[in-house]
């Protein structure tokens, strides 16, 4: 991480803010060994129990990446748990995605649901944020993902969700600067497509991060588990798991089950905004021990994908979005803003955040 965060805080030994963060905050209240194996097997006896005569124990968003992929294989194979697995398919899929889906559900015999957004309001909705020049372009498929998986789980009456969220490859994440806002905010969703928009949302699923974190956790008593926080999930060694079991094909980098997200993160953020989200992932493989600082210097030096590949890349994403290449390239080179610049409550939904790190229910920076 350097000062392209501009938050970051190093002190008088050169250690930033976030390795202290990982050393006195993270790293002790971690535990992979027999206490997190127990802690697993507790929580899995526990979602059993409640599960007892319905047709699935939890519900697991699943992407086709890593995180998913291996958090599914652990609550299904190790857990002992019957989940639904359940797929958002927001239009920019990719096959290896879609693929490695496949190999899952039939290779550990489980239901997939499929959501399907509505192509027209998600492209009129991703054509508006980016009319808006703000660096947090991956917002409005975030929001069809929590939301659809929110509001079936609400609907269905299902109480635990399983994430594939980790301090493992997720223990430093990427700052708000970088496009990093603290969730789905309606307030600034509904200002940002009033000023660009061309058509109503009258389906597209949009729960405000209040409503999940509030409403559905503290009131219906929904409860979020993070399983891979409770088992040793290195990132090689899960890979070739899935792969030696399922065939299950991995990505070059994270976030790459999605060609927008992929486009977005390797082209979009750090060509406009200068903003390198590998930084922050390859932070969190530096200091759990599954990256050398100097081999991630050397990724960074150069871009994810060849440049005639990110071309093509641009090009795909001006087409899907029924833009001209033109049309995305001046899109492109408009003034750069920030969440600031529109209505937005991001100050309690830091409140919110920072009372989470208060009360010890949130270990990583939210800043």
């Amino acid at each position: 991480m350097d000062t392209s965060d501009p938050s970051i805080i190093f002190d008088a030994q050169g250690e930033c803010d976030y390795c202290s963060n990982f050393a006195k905050t993270i790293a002790p209240n971690w535990h992979t060994d027999a206490r997190g194996n127990t802690e697993l097997m507790q929580l899995a006896d526990k979602i059993r129990a409640a599960g007892k005569g319905k047709d699935f124990d939890c519900i697991i968003g699943l992407s086709g990446g890593l995180d998913s992929s291996y958090v599914t294989y652990l609550a299904k194979e190790k857990m002992g748990l019957r989940p639904l697995l359940f797929h958002v398919d927001a239009g920019w899929n990719t096959d290896q995605a879609v693929g490695n889906i496949e190999k899952l559900v039939d290779g550990l015999g489980v239901e997939l649901y499929t959501e399907v957004i509505n192509w027209e309001e998600m492209k009129d909705l991703q054509v508006a944020f980016l009319r808006s020049q703000i660096p947090d372009q991956d917002l409005p498929q975030d929001a069809s993902f929590f939301s659809s998986l929110y509001k079936f789980a609400r609907q269905h009456g299902i109480k635990h969700v399983i994430t594939g969220s980790n301090f493992s490859t997720e223990c430093c994440r990427e700052p708000e600067e970088w496009g990093g806002y603290l969730g789905i905010d309606k307030l600034l969703f509904g200002d940002i497509h009033r000023r660009f928009g061309k058509r109503p949302l009258e389906t597209f699923p949009l729960t405000d991060i209040l409503v999940y974190k509030l409403y559905d956790q503290k009131i219906l008593g929904m409860t979020v588990h993070h399983p891979l926080n409770l088992v040793s999930f290195v990132k090689n060694e899960a890979e070739n798991e899935l792969e030696r079991r399922f065939g299950w094909q991995r990505f070059q980098h994270k976030h790459h089950e999605s060609r927008f997200t992929r486009f977005y993160e390797d082209y979009w953020l750090p060509r406009k905004f200068g903003f390198h989200k590998r930084r922050a992932h390859f932070s969190s493989l530096i200091m759990t021990g599954q990256m050398t600082r100097a081999a991630a210097l050397e990724r960074l030096a150069k871009p994810e994908m060849d440049e005639h590949f990110l071309r093509q890349e641009f090009e795909y994403v001006a087409h899907k979005l029924d833009l001209t290449v033109q049309e995305l390239q001046q899109i492109f080179d408009g003034k750069n803003k920030t969440y600031r610049d529109y209505r937005n409550k991001r100050w309690m939904i830091g409140f919110g955040a920072n009372a989470m790190r208060w009360l010890g229910l949130e270990k990583r920076y939210f800043r």
